[in-house]
Parts: C-alpha cells; structure tokens; sequence
C-alpha cells in the first residue's frame, strides 16, 4: 500500500473555492481502481493550511491518478495559487491499530 499525506497551503482567500475544486475532484478519485482513500481536512483556516491523506493500492494505481485528465485539470488550475508538503510512504506492514 501507498501512503500519501502532508499538507497544502493555499491563499486563505482562496480557500472555499479550493476545498469546492478538491472536494469534486475527491468524488471522482475515490472512484478509481486501487483508491482506498481520499481525504483533505481543513487544519488551519487563518493560515489556508489543509491536511491531505491517500491511500492507494500500489503504485500503478496512484500513477494513474496523478496522470488522469481531472487531477492534471486541478493542478493546472491551482498551480502558484497552492503548495504542498506532501510525501508517499510504502507500507508493507497493515494491522489493527491494537496489534504489535
């Protein structure tokens, strides 16, 4: 499994039209194959500082989302108006929390 989490930045005035923008493209990412989550949470909103989490598959799966034409639309849409800190992580170990 592929992890993706971190945080975005965006203008504070900006803020309702990206978390509209996001939350379409949210709708349709959960959609494709290998997705097992897609989420944003509002962390900051004087700062415009939201936390990002994916789950993905594999790594196929999350090629394929950052290669499909809506995720390319949004960023190009977005680009110099947002920035992340966003970083993917391999997981290889998946148990209940309560496990060791």
């Amino acid at each position: 499994m592929i992890i993706v989490t971190g945080y975005m930045h965006v203008d504070p005035a900006d803020l309702a039209a990206f978390r509209a923008d996001l939350k379409t493209l949210a709708l349709a990412t959960r959609q494709r194959e290998g997705n097992i989550s897609y989420d944003a949470a509002l962390d900051d909103r004087e700062n415009g500082r939201l936390l990002i989490v994916e789950r993905w598959a594999d790594q196929a799966a999350l090629t394929a989302h950052l290669e499909a034409e809506d995720t390319l639309a949004f960023v190009n849409r977005w680009r110099g108006r947002m920035r992340g800190d966003i970083r993917k992580y391999d997981a290889s170990n998946e148990r209940e929390l309560g496990e060791e």
